[in-house]
């Protein structure tokens, strides 16, 4: 839509930044923490850059009295980041860790005394390992009541500071790299039969969540966060629009249509249903699910990207389970599902140096598409751009970066004129941290960490980068300065 002006944003808007436990925390085996998945995947050889782990991280567990200061000075409104299951229930379902939980508790505190909004993410992927080994994780329906348990012990003690949770973080992307690409834990390949159970199973733990917050705090505002990848058909014919649409059913809809409806979409169940993929339901699901749908609050978004969709025919070309974590440009390869569609280039949009394309209009995309659909609010949870920082004489340029984050939320700020109820804006990072497969070297952070993949490397000191100083005044102004 065109307006001859904006209203800018609302003026309770929620400037924020975004972290997750294992990224940045490190302490992996102290105060009674127990070993997660990602703590034994990062030690199988190959799996990570230069066999990077998190063990240490960027030390946020001793410095996050240092790290919170810095977000009041930038005059942050709201810090998201996450709890790490087996820091507070270190067997996944045994006894509870009181020190873990004292450890957010001190985090929560720190951050209500500088008046910054805590957004708590529930999983941001680090499952105790012990439930692995005790009935494979989430290939168990089991683990349902073991998340709902973990999760009310989180509400009941938080609850009263802490008024948004996010339940699941990126579910596509940790089944999707799970189960598929054998990137992530437990690093299966096809398994595409477990791959839609799994995400039955992570359903229904987001399921019963919601619910049980909303009888423990019904006050509290909750969701849970999509890594959604907005499509474009390749060119005007009709056979490529048609792939889009299988791409989103297959791709974004199916998890965003379950959030919100409490339902598959009924193409995607379809094609699941011929292909003897449809995951197995107990009596009573269908009515959980769609009770949990009626009770969240909005519809979480982390976007980095848009794609490009194709009709692939059925020799077409597949997936090779490849990633770009060097952060050599390109050499991303073109990924497809023959019979339905493939994700050539964009040859109209920029990329970073892990072949990520550049597309500020997508997350206004995202944002209106949520809006048509679903009619609910919007959280941003993750926006940002990875790269290659240079630390120089105690200071970090990064217009890259700031270029990327203004554009972005010009988009934004559009996308608010068209109407859409956006809550929050979280970029990702608030430090730089461990980029999962990626190691540290793709930073994204507005605070620099000395430190390199090695695990004895630098002090871990933080440095402002120029990207801080900017990101204050953005937030100073309501985006109204960029």
């Amino acid at each position: 839509m065109y307006f001859d002006r904006s209203n800018g944003f609302p003026k309770d808007f929620l400037w924020g930044s975004a972290s997750a436990a294992y990224q940045i925390e490190g302490a992996w085996n102290e105060d009674g923490k127990g070993p997660s998945n990602w703590d034994q995947f990062v030690r199988i050889p190959g799996k990570t850059f230069k066999a990077t782990t998190g063990d240490k991280a960027v030390d946020h567990y001793h410095r996050y009295k240092e790290d919170v200061a810095l977000m009041a000075e930038m005059g942050l409104k709201t810090y998201r980041f996450s709890i790490s299951w087996p820091r507070i229930i270190p067997d996944g379902n045994g006894e509870i860790n009181e020190k873990g939980l004292q450890f957010y508790d001190d985090l929560i505190n720190e951050l209500v005394k500088y008046g910054i909004v805590p957004m708590v993410t529930v999983y941001h992927w680090d499952m105790p390992q012990a439930l692995e080994e005790q009935y494979h994780g989430w290939e168990s329906r089991r683990i349902v009541d073991d998340f709902v348990r973990y999760a009310k012990v989180l509400f009941e003690r938080y609850s009263d500071r802490v008024k948004h949770w996010i339940i699941m973080n990126e579910q596509n992307v940790f089944t999707g790299l799970g189960w598929n690409a054998g990137m992530h834990p437990p690093g299966k390949v096809d398994d595409q039969k477990m791959f839609y159970q799994v995400n039955h199973h992570a359903f229904m733990a987001h399921a019963k969540s919601v619910i049980a917050l909303k009888e423990i705090c019904p006050d509290a505002k909750v969701g849970s966060s999509f890594a959604y990848t907005p499509s474009y058909a390749f060119d005007r014919k009709p056979e490529n629009a048609m792939a889009k649409m299988d791409y989103d059913d297959l791709n974004n809809f199916y998890w965003m249509d379950m959030y919100a409806y409490g339902r598959y979409p009924r193409a995607t169940a379809a094609y699941l249903k011929s292909k003897d993929l449809t995951p197995v339901m107990e009596d009573g699901d269908e009515d959980i699910l769609r009770e949990a749908a009626g009770l969240i609050d909005f519809m979480g978004v982390n976007y980095y990207q848009s794609c490009v969709v194709e009709h692939n025919p059925i020799d077409g070309v597949g997936t090779t389970h490849e990633m770009n974590t060097t952060g050599k440009k390109g050499t991303a390869k073109v990924q497809g599902v023959p019979g339905l569609y493939k994700n050539p280039a964009n040859e109209f949009l920029p990329t970073t140096d892990w072949d990520w394309t550049i597309d500020p209009m997508g997350l206004r995309m995202c944002c209106r598409q949520i809006t048509s659909r679903y009619d609910l609010p919007i959280v941003i949870s993750e926006n940002g751009l990875g790269a290659f920082d240079k630390f120089e004489d105690g200071e970090i340029h990064d217009p890259y970066r700031i270029d990327y984050l203004k554009h972005h939320i010009e988009e934004l700020k559009k996308a608010c004129d068209d109407g859409c109820r956006v809550l929050a804006y979280c970029t990702w990072s608030y430090t730089d941290l461990l980029s999962w497969l990626n190691g540290y070297q793709k930073r994204y952070g507005f605070v620099y960490v000395d430190r390199e993949e090695d695990e004895n490397s630098g002090t871990l000191n933080r440095y402002k980068k120029d990207s801080y100083y900017w990101y204050k005044h953005v937030i100073e102004t309501n985006g109204e300065e960029l």
